[in-house]
């Protein structure tokens, strides 16, 4: 997840179209191989697998792939990886803090790509930490709004599990909590008979810079160039646009 939550549907849209270039796959593959790596191979222990593993199904990676990651991840095998996790920090368009997470295993290759989206985008590479303290790390849940689900249902259901924020955002319903709290309010979202998209561990911004139709275009347009590379996961930045602005945005 990037940006502000009013972000989510743009992300929806844009993860389907990313699928097709199998970008996405490849993401959703290193995601399973670091936490089988990190929390070994068995998701029944290993709640990070697990909601990699969902996340993966819901993307239709195919179940074979999915196996392969897990086997790699855990050290099976000729092929299994080892991956650095590295983050970058940066400012987009209009002072926005931009924050870079990448996965990758090698490091100089990571660096120089990330550098060039910047240059190449109207932004620019910070020092480490002075980006960072705009974000705080928190636990995301989103739930579609499948068969008429509403933000009250989720409330209802999430809100004794840690819940501190519940959102509609258009076509998904977005839940925040505490990152230790993640595994309780996804469980108890999936006990309360609704489905979930994913849940993550993310970098939430603490205060946002608002942007009109051109700084969001500026800043989505860094966003895509980061995280057309291999190495970058995900990407998030602190800007605030309006229902309006993103529609304008999306509309081109």
């Amino acid at each position: 997840m990037s940006g502000h939550s009013k972000w989510a549907t743009t992300k929806h849209k844009k993860a389907a179209i990313d699928a097709k270039r199998g970008k996405l796959f490849a993401k959703l593959i290193k995601n399973i191989e670091v936490a089988a790596r990190t929390g070994g191979g068995d998701p029944a222990g290993n709640p990070t697998l697990f909601d990699a593993i969902q996340k993966a199904k819901k993307s239709s990676v195919p179940n074979d792939n999915i196996d392969r990651a897990v086997k790699r991840g855990s050290g099976e095998g000729a092929d299994a990886v080892d991956y650095q996790t590295i983050m970058y920090e940066g400012y987009g368009n209009n002072g926005i803090a931009v924050l870079v997470e990448c996965l990758t295993d090698n490091k100089n290759r990571a660096a120089a790509e990330v550098r060039t989206a910047f240059s190449r985008n109207g932004g620019s590479l910070a020092d480490p930490g002075s980006v960072s303290y705009l974000f705080s790390r928190k636990g995301l849940v989103v739930v579609p709004k499948n068969d008429g689900v509403t933000e009250d249902d989720v409330m209802l259901a999430a809100l004794d599990a840690g819940a501190e924020e519940v959102t509609d955002s258009g076509d998904v319903i977005e839940v925040l909590c505490e990152a230790t709290d993640l595994v309780a309010v996804r469980t108890a979202i999936q006990d309360a008979g609704l489905e979930y998209d994913s849940a993550d561990v993310v970098w939430h911004p603490s205060m946002e810079v608002e942007v009109d139709v051109e700084g969001a275009r500026k800043i989505m347009r860094l966003i895509d160039a980061l995280e057309d590379s291999d190495d970058v996961q995900n990407v998030y930045a602190n800007f605030d646009a309006s229902d309006e602005v993103m529609a304008a945005v999306d509309a081109e």
